[in-house]
């Protein structure tokens, strides 16, 4: 598999290695020999799948409070999405700043997203499945998002605020100036893959 470091550098696209014939194609998709390697979670202990109906959707942006805080390993199985995470470490030359990327289900392209993030997506596709391990369990009292349409975080949405599918809970999330700290940066350095 490739790593490639995003602008944020914590946060990495994957690209599994794709073998192609006359039948489709083949790829691993997780390894944990080759997470570890890498000085990825290998650890994952839920698999999370959505299906957003509708082109616009947005799911986000989400993120759980410690002592839940969840890293996510994104990609989408049918469709395309642009898959979003926000930097909310306390401390980090990159805090409040996101990077987008896009993914879909022809390339196999997986975003990693660590822990102190705030994760999220729209679908560029109707009838788009996304698939994404965690590394903590769904617990309600520490779940909490960010307005997807902040504009201090200066996200370029591909949808309006008016064409937005959105859930009534994400519609109401708070603005990222009036989330309180719950993240701190600690620099870690990588292993090569």
């Amino acid at each position: 598999m490739e790593i490639i470091p995003q602008a944020i550098p914590d946060v990495l696209l994957i690209r599994p290695r794709k073998f192609e014939d006359a039948r489709g194609y083949f790829s691993e998709t997780f390894s944990a020999p080759a997470a570890a390697k890498a000085g990825l979670p290998e650890n994952y202990i839920q698999d999370n799948l959505s299906l957003s109906r509708k082109i616009g959707t947005i799911r986000g942006l989400h993120f759980q409070t410690p002592p839940f805080a969840q890293a996510k390993l994104v990609r989408v199985i049918r469709g395309r999405i642009l898959d979003v995470a926000v930097d909310l470490r306390k401390g980090s030359p990159h805090y409040g700043q996101h990077i987008a990327v896009e993914l879909s289900g022809s390339t196999l392209d997986q975003l990693f997203i660590p822990e102190g993030f705030a994760h999220g997506f729209c679908t560029l596709e109707d009838d788009t499945e996304v698939f994404y391990k965690v590394t903590a369990p769904y617990a309600p009292a520490n779940d909490a998002g960010i307005i997807w349409n902040d504009p201090d975080l200066g996200i370029k949405w591909p949808v309006s605020a008016q064409d937005a599918v959105l859930s009534d809970k994400d519609a109401k999330h708070p603005l990222f100036k009036d989330m309180p700290q719950v993240f701190t940066y600690e620099q870690k350095e990588r292993k090569s893959a």
